[in-house]
């Protein structure tokens, strides 16, 4: 059995500089950036670029920072890059996959004038957070892979050994739960 390298050592490689940091880093988690950006973009080589950048932006980053857990640090500026890119990408058009899954939410969010007049973003991320750990856990999976990680219905189904009808039927009621809970903390819909 092969010898999988843990994140604590991976940061320290950052800490000492070595290029073998981002080599690793790759080896272990580099399937699942790439996963995530192209869930986004839906095109290899833009997704390819975007995971490029997220080493560069992680090799900027550590040091100073000691990402805790350093899986979820990285997947958020591949994030975060990817979703710079589609926006460049579709700044004339809207109807990337991504933004198809994003407009399922649409009304059960604020809008982002209730948002920047009536709650912080981060008091409104903290409140989303606390509706996440009201989920069971099973549910929680399926609402982060649909919505953070932009699966389909079909991968989502596959993972969590559902159909891809009682996935939806479930993403449907927490999206009615996110937008009760919400309403129940003074976030205007």
């Amino acid at each position: 059995m092969f010898n999988i390298i843990k994140d604590k050592e991976i940061i320290q490689l950052f800490f000492k500089r070595s290029e073998r940091a981002i080599n690793k880093l790759n080896e272990k988690y580099g399937k699942l950036f790439y996963k995530l950006s192209y869930n986004i973009l839906k095109d290899r080589s833009d997704s390819e670029e975007c995971v490029n950048d997220t080493y560069l932006g992680v090799w900027k980053a550590i040091p100073p920072a000691i990402p805790d857990p350093l899986v979820a640090f990285v997947c958020k500026i591949v994030r975060n890059l990817s979703l710079k890119r589609l926006n460049m990408k579709t700044a004339k058009k809207r109807n990337s996959t991504y933004e198809l899954t994003l407009d399922e939410l649409e009304e059960y969010l604020p809008s982002a004038e209730n948002v920047e007049s009536k709650v912080d973003v981060r008091e409104l991320t903290q409140i989303i957070e606390g509706f996440l750990g009201t989920l069971i856990e099973e549910n929680r999976v399926i609402f982060m892979r649909r919505y953070w990680f932009a699966d389909t219905y079909e991968e989502i189904a596959k993972c969590v050994g559902l159909s891809e009808k009682n996935v939806s039927v479930r993403l449907t009621r927490m999206r009615k739960q996110l937008k009760c809970y919400l309403t129940e903390r003074g976030v205007s819909i």
